[in-house]
């Protein structure tokens, strides 16, 4: 029988690092992190990583992997995550997926299509054509060349944009077309997808106390010293919370105000998860955070049914 791999997804702040260790301790699993943050060293305070003990207690895999000043792509993630997954099965552990970034999750099961390389000239281009035309002109452009496309990347990502529009140009076929073909999907693995969907509320609630605390906690000054020492073009210094305290630094909003949209952005986070999550097939969802007593003994049931 093909090993269980267990994928614990959902939105920031409804517990999945808690329902992961819960899960990693009574089955002797071992944790890979599918967040697009956490793989970056130095970055702790915005990122909500597992705890020093916490990675101490349970093997945990691709958190601190780079330097903020590098990149980790998709595709590097799936090619980690596999490598880290057939080791875990090689030691006769559970291996947990676990995490928010839904693009890492599907390159590292469904696979990534080669695409045609990257157009610089081409992305010049488009990056000047927003400074002449309004922001939304990117997915307005996209909705032209591929409707379906447009229709799962967020008007406001314009690194996606720009890759889905590179894509339908050099390759002469819509992105979503592009995709159906040379995948190398991952197989050897039974796979449980458990999904966390706490109530709104509630979680809004979470995020916000979070957005706080992540300020109370010392964020502006974490963000002065990686730009101090990595400078400011890094990419992974726009990701939530660090843009923000960044603003601070520049006196371009007040802490107040960057606290307040630190939350409104979180806010909108989750239901863009929330969103690109419902598609992914055969999740069997709980209507919890991942530390609730009822949720946290939902999941250990569904595990063990499968073991």
């Amino acid at each position: 029988m093909e090993p269980l791999l267990i994928v614990l997804l959902g939105p920031t702040g409804s517990g999945k690092t808690a329902l992961s260790l819960t899960l990693a301790r009574r089955f002797s699993g071992e944790i890979v992190s599918c967040d697009s943050v956490a793989v970056y060293r130095d970055m702790e305070i915005g990122t909500a990583k597992p705890s020093p003990d916490e990675r101490r207690a349970i093997p945990h895999h691709l958190i601190d992997v780079l330097p903020p000043d590098q990149f980790m792509t998709a595709g590097d993630y799936a090619r980690l995550a596999r490598e880290a997954l057939a080791a875990i099965v090689s030691r006769y552990h559970l291996p947990i997926i676990t995490g928010g970034t839904g693009l890492y999750l599907r390159a590292l099961v469904e696979g990534l299509f080669a695409g045609p390389q990257r157009s610089e000239e081409l992305r010049a281009r488009l990056r000047s054509s927003v400074e002449r035309h309004r922001p939304a002109w990117l997915h307005r452009l996209l909705r032209r060349l591929d409707p379906a496309a447009a229709a799962r990347i967020h008007s406001n990502d314009q690194p996606k944009l720009i890759r889905a529009i590179e894509v339908c140009v050099a390759a002469r076929l819509p992105l979503t077309e592009a995709w159906k073909s040379g995948r190398d999907p991952l197989t050897g693995y039974r796979i449980l997808r458990i999904g966390l969907d706490p109530p709104r509320p509630a979680l809004y609630a979470r995020l916000d106390a979070r957005a706080a605390r992540m300020f109370a906690d010392g964020l502006i000054e974490e963000t002065r010293c990686l730009l101090a020492q990595y400078g400011e073009s890094p990419r992974a210094f726009e990701s939530l919370g660090y843009r923000q305290a960044r603003a601070v630094l520049r006196r371009e909003v007040t802490e107040p105000d960057a606290i307040a949209a630190t939350r409104q952005a979180h806010r909108n986070y989750a239901k863009r998860q929330l969103t690109w999550f419902s598609r992914e097939p055969e999740v069997r969802w709980l209507a919890g955070f991942g530390n609730d007593p009822t949720t946290s003994a939902q999941a250990l049931d569904l595990v063990q049914q499968s073991l």
